[in-house]
């Protein structure tokens, strides 16, 4: 099999991130653009010694779900951020539900029932962007799994809000990275790497009010903050006077959503690493006496302790890992609430919290990346 060759292939399942899996000789292929049921030619674009990668550039039996590409960019030579755009909605989130399955059956050994929960909008839904300069000066993002930068006037699943014309009409330097925050109250600001001219950002969360370096992270759907916000605190169950962990905390989200429920007897151990976040979250509760912020890694941090009632964790994409989960367990909290953004991390971590002495009592699933493989999914633990 050579890079650039061409097959024909059936398409048999989906596959964690982005692409469907079809064989061909003995061979495993991953194919993006595709859908499971399909038979495609494939155009082959990387070569392994036990599998290989490409993109599906026509079709020989289409699917019932597949539908035309709103966006002029979802095709094999264009930008790599959506992965599910010829793939009807409904059919998008039943496929997400097979891959969130699949992970737990693989790494968790579990068999679970989940389905993806809708989350509109389906477009226009971003309201963070994080865009690189092109060679032209233009905006641009990454082909799939490529350095190359595609030039784009528009993105379908960014804000509206987001004028990509009128920000390439400045001169914007090369090579450089572009975010943009679109918030809640209608704010836009735009931070250009290298230039540190930017203002601080407000969202507001049913009655808190953040305030936020545009860089620091936030939920990129305009509807997770309050969602999330709402369902880790039904899955918390805090108590007044509970001492309650919110780790990878970031600038503060589920520590304001829980300080109602611990009263003021309890407390809020807010965990995060990252410089830009911690400095925000000092500011959001400088005048809250409850709310303890830690700066540094989770898995050191959490040493000084002896003692949780909770424990939320939101970790980064590749998740908790073995040792933040057994310093997570040394404090013998009565829940554990998971909100995670990679189903693959979250089933190896339930493996991890079922061998030390924890259950999944509670999973939910919701489809807050639209048009793309990712979801986030929602998880209460307790003890057995």
């Amino acid at each position: 099999m050579q890079i650039g060759e061409c097959i024909d292939v059936d398409i048999t399942a989906i596959a964690h991130g982005g692409h469907c899996i079809a064989r061909h000789e003995g061979r495993v292929i991953f194919v993006r653009h595709a859908i499971p049921g399909e038979r495609v030619t494939v155009e082959i674009t990387d070569v392994t010694k036990s599998f290989a990668r490409g993109n599906c550039i026509s079709i020989i039996n289409s699917s019932e779900h597949r539908v035309k590409p709103p966006c002029v960019y979802a095709r094999p030579d264009g930008c790599g951020g959506c992965d599910f755009q010829h793939i009807e909605i409904s059919h998008q989130r039943a496929l997400k539900s097979a891959i969130i399955v699949e992970q737990f059956q693989r790494l968790a050994k579990m068999e679970i029932d989940v389905s993806v929960e809708e989350v509109p909008p389906y477009l226009h839904w971003r309201n963070r962007m994080e865009f690189t300069v092109s060679n032209n000066s233009k905006l641009g993002l990454f082909a799939s799994r490529s350095s190359q930068i595609i030039d784009i006037d528009k993105c379908l699943i960014a804000s509206e809000k987001i004028d990509i014309p009128t920000i390439n009409s400045h001169r914007l330097p090369k090579g450089k990275r572009v975010d943009v925050a679109i918030t809640s109250t209608g704010q836009q600001e735009i931070v250009i790497e290298g230039r540190e001219n930017f203002t601080l950002i407000h969202e507001k969360v049913r009655d808190f009010e953040f305030s936020v370096n545009p860089i620091s992270f936030w939920q990129s759907h305009i509807a997770a903050p309050e969602l999330l916000s709402t369902l880790v605190r039904d899955f918390a169950e805090a108590q007044a006077g509970d001492h309650v962990f919110d780790l990878y905390g970031g600038v503060g989200l589920f520590t304001a959503a829980l300080l109602t429920d611990v009263g003021p007897g309890g407390r809020v151990s807010l965990i995060e690493f990252d410089d830009n976040a911690i400095t925000d979250a000092k500011r959001n509760f400088a005048a809250e006496e409850r709310v303890e912020i830690v700066h540094g890694k989770v898995e050191n941090a959490l040493k000084r302790y002896v003692a949780a009632n909770v424990v939320v964790l939101d970790p980064p994409r590749s998740g908790a890992g073995v040792t933040v989960i057994e310093a997570v367990i040394a404090l013998r909290p009565r829940v554990i609430v998971y909100v995670a953004c990679d189903p693959a991390s979250l089933a190896r971590d339930t493996a991890y919290l079922k061998e030390r002495g924890f259950k999944l009592e509670k999973l939910r699933a919701f489809d807050l990346f639209p048009m793309t493989a990712h979801m986030e999914c929602v998880a209460r633990f307790i003890p057995k």
